[in-house]
């Protein structure tokens, strides 16, 4: 099996200050440069407002700092929008793409998705591209219908000879949509069976990192059930959210992601 390094990135959605944004960032300074942690990757992607305060306090660290979105444009009259270039400047080494409150307050398409990854690409930013079903879709059998649809929108940019990423700068994360904020958790065995689909479908779709490719799980992730979720085998990491705002919580299932 392909050895694949575990990775753990916090999404701290709207969320955050900078008093006590400094108090977070003093606590994972504190920790997360112990041996112990050495085997993990750590991502945190604050709001675009405090980007430049994570690079100020994670610069020297080895924790990455990334973006929770990122346009599908490269640059112009697109108010609002932050652009690859200007996430790179910001020393941003990551962008999570497609996440489903984007998908579903934005109403962002798999088209839209596979156009930002593209757009990272070119910029050489590290894609965190989000997939999931929403309950509905799980309880109606459609689950592999809708990640099968998502993930072939995500690996015909991936595929893209002309603008490729280093197999370990591609992520994906699995977020049952059910999970996301409801303290509900997929089972071990439910997330392993829909990492390894997702797995197959990358190959199936001519993405020859397949293997390699680090698969994340997002869906209420707590220190309590991070080690089990972390121990299956297509199970890379986690994306993180409530969780990655309290600093012991974010520490202790990056140790778990360590230990798997």
């Amino acid at each position: 099996m392909t050895a694949r390094k575990p990775l753990v990135a916090g999404n701290w959605k709207m969320n955050g200050d900078i008093v006590s944004n400094e108090q977070l960032f003093t606590a994972l300074r504190a920790d997360l440069g112990r041996a112990s942690l050495s085997q993990v990757e750590v991502v945190v992607c604050p709001p675009y407002p405090y980007l430049g305060q994570a690079a100020a306090w994670l610069g020297d660290t080895g924790i990455a700092w990334g973006a929770q979105d990122v346009s599908t444009q490269p640059n112009g009259a697109y108010t609002g929008d932050v652009s690859a270039a200007m996430l790179v400047d910001l020393g941003c080494q990551w962008a999570i793409v497609g996440h489903s409150e984007r998908r579903q307050l934005a109403g962002e398409t798999d088209q839209q998705v596979a156009a930002k990854v593209s757009m990272c690409m070119t910029r050489g930013v590290g894609v965190i591209a989000c997939i999931g079903e929403t309950l509905e879709e799980r309880e109606s059998g459609h689950t592999e219908a809708v990640l099968g649809r998502q993930v072939d929108a995500i690996a015909a940019a991936l595929v893209d000879p002309a603008h490729p990423l280093p197999p370990g700068r591609v992520v994906l994360a699995y977020e049952p949509v059910w999970a996301i904020g409801t303290g509900r958790t997929a089972s071990p065995e439910i997330a392993q069976a829909a990492h390894r689909f997702v797995r197959e479908r990358l190959a199936q779709r001519g993405y020859g990192h397949a293997g390699a490719t680090r698969i994340l799980y997002g869906g209420s992730v707590k220190p309590g059930n991070a080690a089990s979720l972390f121990a299956m085998a297509d199970v890379d990491g986690g994306l993180i959210g409530g969780a990655s705002l309290v600093a012991d919580d974010f520490l202790a299932i990056c140790r778990a992601a360590a230990v798997a």
